[in-house]
């Protein structure tokens, strides 16, 4: 018997009568799960056991397990124990991978009609396990090692950020920050670097982001724009005969930009923009998210006429042509585009500062740069405009209230008709928005200092939440679940929720002033050491963005 029609093992506070087992049709079972969904959130279920940051979360096999991966480098696989009928929500961990990667996993997941579990990493490396059934019938906690691998990627030249699986359990998709994204099948292995095949798709700038639905997937990193390719456009290109297209085998169809980048504020110290996440809608193939590293979640359709915001009800305002003071706007209002910096690990050198040097020295107000122009200090160089040729798509809703400037947030529908737009904050809260109407829903304590990261499950009205919490990371990190509940929310912060929005705003535009300052010190004061006494020139390796 599926342990989800054992009403036994569902929470008591939830309305059991309302949520039917899964012989009842594809839609009654929504609209209850909906219902459901739409109540007050309490926290019901704390899973702890990594001894580090928890980077990745996944449900698999319809709901029935939830892997979590992190910083400690293995992978825990958590499944619902039907025997257990004391706890609410019996999770137990069954198996822990030690991957035998060399850095944080960002990302992990398990491929669709298998028990293959892939995982990629800061160590460039892309890996696959084959746990069998042991997850099934292991002792609790029991450790497998590196016998389980059976396979290792290594095609990628930097960090591996993201996972998105196809409908099999050989292929798969992976992004990564060398800009590129590759199609992994592991029936046809091959001698890495040497003969890897050719990427889906590479660009000029740096990816930190995938999301995939149906022949669509969208990439973003850091630009100011994610990138719509379809992967069936591999015919005849116009583009590609006029030798405008860049390496890859797909094809850009569209673009999601919040505004024309003429209006877009840039500075000396924050010259580029950085999309932290992106998500495609499940339900309708159409709704793009991008959540923007120190600005809101935007809501995207690529049924919207190009150049259009698509909703006469779309809340977003051009932002201004001049330097921007901190803004006092309603959160429910406020669309101001802050300047991003660049993405995380890059490395600061001497080209960088030969570029900060060529720049505009006046520190009042800059000048608009022209649309599409990719400045990229940390190579000393603008590359071409990437993709310039292709249709931009602006959004028609905004999600903010949410702090994203320290780590790289995630963004989540929710909802069985994705109802729900949902993201993890700097304040250690995780945001829940009505998709409909872009206001809040829920704001409810995650973590004790960042969330990043959430995930629905499939079927039931179960939210598994991770983050970095600075207190315990160094003993025991752990996750979360969130469930529906009819009782009071020790958890929810909605009776705050003006006050935690209006100094999330302020920090976010503080915070960003106060790094670009740093910025900018601290590359003038490397560029004082730039030649020693003798004329030689002193590299240096610092990061500045960690």
């Amino acid at each position: 018997m599926n342990c989800y029609e054992d009403s036994s093992l569902i929470h008591p506070y939830l309305d059991v009568s309302s949520f039917p087992s899964y012989s009842l049709s594809t839609r009654i079972r929504k609209r209850a799960l909906g219902k459901s969904l739409a109540r007050t959130w309490d926290r019901v279920k704390v899973l702890g056991g990594h001894a580090g940051c928890i980077n990745a979360l996944h449900w698999a096999h319809g709901g029935e397990l939830l892997l979590s991966a992190g910083d400690d480098t293995t992978v825990q696989i958590w499944r619902l124990d039907p025997t257990n009928t004391f706890e609410d929500y019996p999770f137990v961990c069954r198996t822990v991978i030690h991957t035998g990667h060399r850095a944080n996993i960002f990302n992990t997941a398990m491929l669709p009609y298998s028990n293959r579990i892939a995982t990629v990493s800061g160590d460039r490396q892309v890996r696959v396990f084959d746990v069998g059934e042991d997850y099934e019938t292991s002792v609790l906690g029991q450790e497998i090692g590196q016998e389980y691998c059976l396979s290792t990627m290594r095609c990628h030249e930097d960090r591996v950020k993201r996972i998105a699986t196809e409908e099999s359990p050989d292929r798969f998709l992976t992004v990564s920050e060398d800009g590129t994204v590759r199609q992994h099948d592991l029936r046809t292995p091959h001698v890495c670097r040497d003969h890897c095949p050719a990427p889906l798709l590479q660009v000029h700038h740096e990816l930190s982001t995938l999301a995939t639905s149906s022949y669509y997937c969208v990439v973003a990193g850091d630009s100011p724009y994610g990138y719509l390719f379809d992967r069936r456009f591999t015919g005849r290109d116009i583009p590609d005969e006029w030798g405008r297209r860049d390496e890859g085998l797909v094809s850009c169809v569209l673009r999601f930009g919040r505004t024309n980048q003429r209006m877009v504020h840039r500075t000396r110290a924050y010259p580029r923009e950085h999309i932290t996440g992106a998500r495609m809608s499940a339900e309708n193939d159409h709704e793009v998210l991008l959540s923007y590293s120190s600005d809101g979640v935007y809501l995207f359709s690529t049924l919207h006429d190009p150049e259009s915001s698509g909703s006469p009800s779309s809340t977003i305002v051009p932002p201004n042509l001049k330097r921007r003071r901190i803004s006092r706007e309603s959160p429910s209002t406020s669309s101001t585009v802050s300047s991003s910096p660049p993405s995380e690990g890059a490395a600061v050198n001497l080209d960088f500062l030969a570029h900060l040097e060529r720049e505009d020295g006046d520190q009042g107000e800059d000048e608009d740069l022209e649309e599409d122009d990719v400045v990229d200090p940390l190579r000393g160089e603008e590359p071409k405009a990437f993709y310039s040729w292709t249709d931009i798509v602006t959004p028609y809703r905004r999600f903010s209230g949410a702090r994203n400037v320290d780590t790289v947030k995630d963004v989540n529908f929710l909802g069985p008709r994705d109802e729900f737009v949902t993201s993890g904050s700097d304040d250690g809260n995780f945001f829940v928005w009505h998709k409909s109407t872009g206001k809040i829903h829920g704001i409810y304590e995650g973590d004790g200092a960042v969330v990043n990261v959430i995930e629905g499950h499939p079927h039931l009205p179960l939210v598994a939440v991770s983050g970095i919490d600075h207190t315990v990371k160094m003993i025991r990190s752990s996750h979360q679940l969130f469930a529906p509940v009819h009782r009071e929310s020790a958890f929810s912060r909605m009776s705050n929720a003006e006050s935690i929005m209006d100094m999330n705003r302020e920090q976010s535009d503080l915070r960003t002033h106060i790094r670009g300052i740093r910025r900018h010190d601290f590359v003038n004061l490397l560029a004082s050491f730039r030649t020693s006494t003798d004329g030689e020139t002193e590299a240096t390796s610092d990061c500045v963005n960690q």
